[in-house]
């Protein structure tokens, strides 16, 4: 290889590291906006009702698992349940 060919693909590598700091934050504008169109942020009463859910699971497991070792133990974790 010559050297001004060498010289050339450093010479563009350079201009497009120069041109992707310059830009940057058009970049990261247009990523979002894309994101966004594709997969839409949650609701908040999206998100209350994912964690509700959530809770609920984890309250269920815990009582299902220790059902006959620690039934007082499950009679307050289902009262919780109740209360949420």
């Amino acid at each position: 290889m010559s050297t001004i060919f060498v010289l050339k693909i450093v010479a563009i590598i350079a201009l497009l590291a120069i041109l992707a700091v310059i830009f940057k934050p058009l970049l990261k504008g247009t990523y979002r906006a894309l994101k966004m169109a594709v997969k839409p942020n949650l609701s908040k009463e999206q998100r209350l009702a994912r964690a509700h859910y959530r809770n609920a699971m984890i309250f269920h497991s815990m009582t299902s698992s220790s059902d006959a070792l620690q039934p007082n133990l499950v009679a307050e974790l289902r009262a919780f349940s109740c209360r949420s």
